[in-house]
């Protein structure tokens, strides 16, 4: 027999927690671990545009991160007497990692003195967007944090997922060829 993915347990709003438990779909922990899986999703839409191979490698290494951060979301403190499920871990030396990436990304591109403007070729701007649907998941997570408790590296991987995302992105568009738009210009057209 097929298992369909249609349970029909959540019609009233309410859906299930890792390890048990119901809770509301507007809760501050389904929008936390829901704003992952949207820059989970936006990730695997870079990674369709990402013309350059080590970029889109690191990438696509993100993806099973975010996974474990959405499992650990999902999971409330365990209730009385309920055992808090297995969680998948994500690598302490992983934020590391990351820092080298944008140490790494900073190191081959012209230095930085302006805002820049959002956009570039297919991968650099879709970068761009997943840097800032990164900063919405991490106000959530925020927000979460306020009322519960989340572990403090849950914090930290996305605050530093969000500055590699937009070295990634500039990056991408420097390997392409694409000047960065400036903000506010030097001069009336400049780029």
């Amino acid at each position: 027999m097929t298992t369909r993915i249609y349970t029909r347990t959540g019609d009233a709003g309410q859906t299930g927690l890792f390890g048990g438990g119901r809770t509301s779909k507007a809760s501050p922990r389904v929008e936390a671990y829901g704003e992952v899986d949207e820059l989970n999703a936006v990730l695997g839409v870079a990674l369709g545009a990402i013309a350059d191979d080590e970029v889109r490698a690191r990438v696509a290494s993100l993806q099973p991160d975010l996974l474990v951060l959405g499992a650990h979301l999902a999971t409330p403190p365990p209730a009385p007497q309920r055992r808090r499920p297995a969680l998948p871990v994500l690598a302490t030396g992983r934020i590391a990692e990351i820092e080298r990436w944008i140490d790494a990304a900073e190191d081959a591109m012209p230095e930085l003195r302006a805002f820049i403007l959002p956009g570039g070729c297919p991968g650099g701007a879709a970068l761009h967007l997943a840097r800032t649907v990164c900063r919405r998941a991490e106000r959530r997570v925020a927000a979460l944090a306020a009322a519960e408790p989340v572990d403090d590296w849950i914090l930290a991987y996305l605050n530093r997922l969000s500055d590699l995302l937009f070295d990634l992105a500039r990056l991408e568009n420097h390997h392409a060829g694409i000047q960065e738009v400036r903000w506010p210009p030097d001069e009336p057209g400049a780029r």
